[in-house]
């Protein structure tokens, strides 16, 4: 398993030199974001692609 510091600095090599901090702040946090959600659907599991499709047209229907 990569440590914290083995992550950001492959994301560092991945962006270009000219990059802001915020360009590295956005894909710290997309990062962690995905893996969260990554942890999360191992915990509670998923859904179909047809019934989050049902959820969705209800929550924009309303």
């Amino acid at each position: 398993m990569n440590t914290a510091k083995d992550e950001v600095k492959a994301i560092l090599n991945k962006l270009p030199d000219d990059c802001s901090l915020e360009d590295v702040q956005y894909h710290l946090y997309v990062v962690e974001k995905i893996r969260r959600g990554i942890e999360r659907a191992e915990k509670e599991g998923t859904i179909s692609q047809k019934d989050a499709e049902k959820n969705f047209s209800k929550w924009t229907s309303m």
